[in-house]
């Protein structure tokens, strides 16, 4: 009779946890026990892709994404505000968040040295993938820097030099030395296997991951490393794809495009990024890279150029890796990044709507078409106590009513296009609140 009303207890407890966590008001604080119970966290599907698409898993429809940059959820040190940014871009309809993965030696590391990690720290990012899914976000997760912030490739050359192995000065050495490639696969390992201490869900078995992305930004030194850059990318995304047949993968370009794709040197914003020996077309082009990626800063790549000359470059810039994309490459593509100064304002016109506007209109008629362009994510976003990790294009959305309205727009406006029954009650409260 005891261990009746222990088991009933126990039941009841259960089917209070599953409620709680289904149905606890998002814009709340988040609850702090955890219930590591897989079955307990929210339903959430797995996205692929289907040739120049991507597609709901579970239901074959297409989806065409809206989306942001919050790069500092690992390092918030505050669940609260990992929620409240969470909750405010679904609030606005957007629906997946890219964010790092990472954050290699230095203060407040995740890896502390190569294959020595920080719990603590793990734990956090754990929390960041539990409650994106509680939210209905679904994150990107980059696993690694090309520049110096929170460790990057440069810290990894770093580690291989103290071990005593025979590293040249330059960055380059990060693509192609085989102790450092080992120390990226560890990590990729340790990530990708991992289980969340929140839900109890290992990393490869969590829809709320949209995508693994291998660098933010990856350039060399010089172009005569391009080969190892390529090569790098085709043995990484193999790697990850031994780990984890549920996710997409992609690399995390700038989109710049290489003197080995001499028609499209033009498109590029000046001679300069044709010398970083990445190319947006032969090393998306891999064949375990599922998508393309893009990023567009018309205001700091042409610094002196005047809004319609800005107008001019960024509409030729989408377009042509639209085009890329749905003919060459024939896989969706993501302009994964998005930046503008949102404060410039002359006579009135905020110059930044009208560069995202832009975009969001190119991805908007990709999308009627059922083409290549994907979607487009916003960088930065932040919420008023984490503005130690603003940038020049960090903005409170809520705090430029403008660019607001004209995010909730583009999210309205994509999900309209295929809503259905199941989805449409939804739909309509982010369109008319």
């Amino acid at each position: 009779m005891r261990g009746r009303r222990i088991y009933t207890l126990l039941g009841l407890f259960l089917l209070i946890a599953f409620v709680y966590l289904t149905y606890f008001s998002p814009t709340q604080s988040p609850p702090a026990l955890k219930i590591p119970i897989p079955w307990l966290q929210p339903k959430l599907s797995f996205v692929g892709r289907n040739s120049t698409r991507f597609v709901d898993l579970s239901t074959g429809d297409p989806i065409y994404l809206n989306g942001w940059n919050s790069y500092w959820l690992l390092s918030a040190g505050s669940h609260s505000a990992v929620s409240e940014m969470l909750s405010r871009g679904r609030a606005m309809g957007m629906g997946v968040c890219r964010t790092w993965a990472f954050s290699d030696g230095g203060p407040a590391p995740l890896q502390i040295s190569p294959g020595r990690f920080d719990e603590a720290m793990f734990q956090e990012l754990d929390f960041v993938i539990y409650e994106a899914r509680r939210q209905g976000v679904r994150l990107i997760l980059s696993l690694v820097n090309n520049l110096n912030a929170f460790g990057g490739k440069a810290q990894y050359v770093l580690w291989a030099k103290k071990k005593g192995e025979n590293v040249t000065n330059s960055m380059d050495s990060f693509f192609s030395h085989p102790t450092i490639k080992r120390y990226y696969k560890n990590y990729l390992k340790t990530i990708v296997t991992r289980k969340n201490s929140y839900s109890g869900i290992r990393y490869y078995d969590e829809p709320a991951i949209f995508a693994w992305e291998l660098m933010n930004e990856p350039r060399c030194v010089s172009n005569s490393s391009a080969p190892l850059i390529k090569s790098w990318i085709a043995e990484m995304a193999s790697f990850i794809k031994t780990l984890d047949q549920n996710h997409l993968v992609t690399v995390g370009l700038e989109g710049f495009y290489s003197p080995k794709t001499t028609h499209r040197l033009g498109v590029n914003p000046g001679d300069w990024a044709a010398s970083l020996c990445s190319d947006f077309i032969l090393n998306s082009a891999v064949e375990n890279i599922d998508f393309a990626s893009v990023h567009a800063y018309p205001d700091s790549w042409i610094p002196h150029a005047n809004l319609e000359e800005k107008v001019r470059y960024l509409s030729t810039w989408i377009e042509s890796h639209i085009n890329d994309s749905e003919h060459i490459l024939e896989k969706p593509v993501l302009f994964s990044e998005v930046g503008s100064r949102s404060i410039s304002e002359q006579n009135g016109t905020n110059e930044g709507d009208i560069l995202l506007k832009i975009v969001y209109d190119k991805i908007y008629e990709s999308a009627k078409k059922q083409g290549a362009g994907s979607g487009a994510l916003i960088w930065q976003l932040t919420v008023k106590q984490m503005q130690r990790f603003r940038d020049d294009f960090s903005l409170v959305a809520q705090s430029h009513p403008s660019t607001y309205e004209l995010i909730k727009h583009q999210s309205c406006r994509l999900q309209l296009l295929f809503r259905n029954e199941t989805a449409g009650s939804k739909v309509d409260q982010w369109c008319h609140d």
